[in-house]
């Protein structure tokens, strides 16, 4: 006869049992970890409107590309910059910290220290402007200008 049909329904029934616990008890395991983990991670939250804002000011001669950590709307037009922001172009880096960007008249200005790069100057300053679509910078307060000098021989 067939083996499975001389099963004690009590040792099945105890099995089964053990089984259903085995499973609920790895459930709950499961979830504790699940909450355990959860609790671990920490919810960041921010006032900032803009992560890593990156855009550029374009005008007939140049592209001068702008990026900082973050930024935050002042108004409709005006947007704060902050931390390690960059106007990048082919020609100059200027870093600074803090940036009145205004999109509409593609206008950018700072009051924080300031260091421009270019092949053959460096300017450390108190701020400056940005005007005229990046055509003209201005360099506020106490400035420190380096000029390297090129002697060409023949």
């Amino acid at each position: 006869m067939n083996f499975f049909l001389y099963i004690n329904r009590k040792v099945f029934l105890i099995f089964l049992f053990f089984v259903a616990i085995f499973f609920v008890g790895l459930v709950i395991t499961k979830q504790i970890t699940i909450n355990n983990n959860f609790e671990n991670v920490k919810i960041k939250m921010s006032n900032v409107d803009i992560e890593e804002p990156k855009f550029s000011i374009n005008n007939d001669d140049k592209k001068i590309n702008v990026t900082a950590s973050e930024g935050n709307f002042l108004n409709k037009d005006e947007i704060l910059l902050r931390e390690n922001v960059k106007f990048k172009s082919n020609d100059f880096i200027i870093e600074t910290e803090n940036v009145i960007f205004d999109r509409k008249n593609e206008t950018a200005q700072s009051k924080t220290r300031s260091l421009f790069k270019s092949k053959n100057t460096t300017i450390l300053s108190d701020g400056f402007n940005i005007d005229d679509k990046g055509n003209k910078i201005t360099f506020h307060g106490n400035s420190f200008i380096v000029l390297k000098w090129l002697l060409y021989l023949r």
